[in-house]
């Protein structure tokens, strides 16, 4: 469960091989004890929550890393280490 990016107290991971429970491209954000899980395609939730300030940094986070979360994901479900990813 690799860490790729951190920014304004959120932990943004991607798991190795991860594509069982969400057949679909998609990182865990954690906050503040709470996680949710986000498509990378469009940054729509797919499960759990997080507050609207930290929800709306993650979404505008991945619109602006699309790409390298995309290589990242083809990595991650290979089982092979993601790349760091820079912050917001």
């Amino acid at each position: 469960m690799p860490v790729i990016s951190m920014f304004y107290g959120i932990i943004i991971r991607m798991y190795f091989m991860d594509n069982q429970q969400h057949s679909e491209p998609h990182i865990h954000a954690l906050y503040s004890g709470m996680e949710a899980v986000f498509r990378i395609v469009d940054g729509s939730v797919l499960a759990g929550e997080l507050p609207t300030k930290q929800l709306r940094l993650v979404q505008a986070w991945i619109e602006l890393r699309k790409d390298e979360l995309a290589a990242d994901w083809d990595l991650a479900v290979a089982g092979e280490t993601p790349y760091k990813i820079e912050p917001l």
